[in-house]
């Protein structure tokens, strides 16, 4: 193990106390001790309802809340707080665009564009909003490896295409999207662009103002920060003319009898009580990264993601799904194993402490696109090292001896 890895995995507390090899960071990331301690001292020293209180306390955890918010203005490169809505996470995020925005603004006829590899939570909302307003949602098909090139890209896009959403980076292939590229085409038939950064954000710069998207979605748990806690990014002349997305305290300028006038951005899509000390450890996780740095980040992985394919080629009855180029994969590899359930392999791994995640990863139409019906994921992160990598590997060498099989 080098110094480096031990300076990092210093930092997480639950890296450190159990003997596993965490392999689910596209789920989950493990949390860094500076975000639980931030946390921790929101709650035992400057906890009180944000936004209402007059009172020392109250103004505290307000600025506290708010700092949050420029912390990840600054991230993203947004023009101004005012473009950053906190949620609870990337789905709601983006229920929050498919509510407001496109159940608004769509007509029956218009078209929503999406891709048949995206999360369930860029899909669900979008079919319901086709259902409600009458718009025609179309499914642009990958190729095998994921690819979507810009030609198959614009024999979808069409003058009718109001909304284009897509995932940054798929949390099943691993590949990246030309979101810069296909942003600025969507723009050039009048639609606006949806970008999923759940799997983007925390491990790469993600500039909203140089990718031009309209909106981003991305959620804090995945990027070292507590659950509860999500961002949207709206560019503000769209989110300035949507309704308010829930309805209730906070949220308002004056209510009548009658009905109501809602308060400026961002707090009119900010309903109700809000995760003031999970913003916080956003806010503590954001510091981390900076601190880190993408550089030593992207070649943590990049490098990780390269050993670990490496071995997998070399072990015989697996296949990975997705781009033979390692660099296209982002510290996701998803496989299967010959005869194999993916729910047994993710068992006889988690007997050997290794954590991966098997299913259809909430992505049920690209499973069946594939023609799979479920596969295992590991998914890596900066805090994993070549000694995961080779415990991983030594693991499944074994897996269809343990069910039985011969070779």
């Amino acid at each position: 193990m080098t110094e480096e890895d031990k300076r990092i995995l210093a930092d997480f507390p639950i890296l450190k106390d159990k003997d596993i090899v965490y392999l689910d960071s596209t789920a989950t990331s493990q949390k860094p001790e500076s975000v639980l301690k931030a946390m921790d001292s929101y709650y035992r020293h400057d906890n009180a309802n944000p936004l209402r209180g007059l009172y020392e306390l109250s103004v505290k955890a307000t600025e506290d809340y708010e700092n949050a918010r420029e912390a990840v203005r600054a991230f993203i490169n947004a023009n101004s707080t005012t473009e950053i809505v906190f949620t609870r996470n990337a789905t709601e995020s983006l229920n929050l665009v498919a509510v407001s925005y496109a159940e608004t603004f769509l007509k029956e006829g218009d078209e929503i564009l999406i891709t048949v590899m995206e999360h369930h939570s860029n899909m669900l909302p979008w079919q319901q909003a086709a259902k409600k307003t009458g718009a025609v949602l179309k499914y642009i098909e990958c190729e095998m490896d994921g690819k979507i090139t810009e030609e198959k890209y614009l024999s979808y896009l069409t003058d009718k295409t109001k909304i284009v959403s897509m995932a940054h980076v798929s949390n099943v292939f691993g590949c990246e999207n030309e979101i810069k590229r296909f942003a600025s085409l969507a723009h050039e038939r009048g639609a606006i662009f949806i970008a999923d950064g759940a799997q983007s954000v925390p491990h790469v710069p993600v500039d909203v103002k140089d990718l031009d998207v309209d909106f981003l979605a991305f959620s804090g748990h995945k990027m070292l920060s507590g659950m509860g806690i999500g961002v949207l990014y709206g560019k503000e002349k769209y989110l300035d003319k949507m309704p308010p997305f829930l309805y209730g305290g906070e949220m308002i300028e004056y209510v009548t009898l009658e009905g109501a006038t809602y308060a400026e951005l961002p707090h009119k899509f900010e309903a109700g009580t809000v995760n003031a000390g999970a913003a916080v450890g956003l806010h503590a996780a954001i510091d981390y990264i900076n601190n880190i740095g993408f550089d030593v980040i992207k070649r943590r992985e990049d490098y990780l993601t390269d050993l670990c394919l490496t071995k997998l080629e070399d072990i015989p009855h697996i296949h990975v799904i997705g781009d033979k180029n390692h660099d296209n994969h982002h510290g996701i590899i998803t496989f299967t194993i010959d005869d194999v359930h993916p729910h047994d392999v993710a068992a006889i791994l988690d007997s050997h402490g290794i954590c991966v995640r098997a299913g259809h990863h909430c992505a049920q139409p690209l499973m069946k696109y594939l023609g799979v019906m479920s596969t295992t994921r590991a998914s890596l992160s900066f805090y994993n090292t070549e000694e995961d990598i080779e415990r991983f590997a030594e693991a499944l060498k074994v897996i269809r001896r343990e069910m039985g099989y011969s070779e």
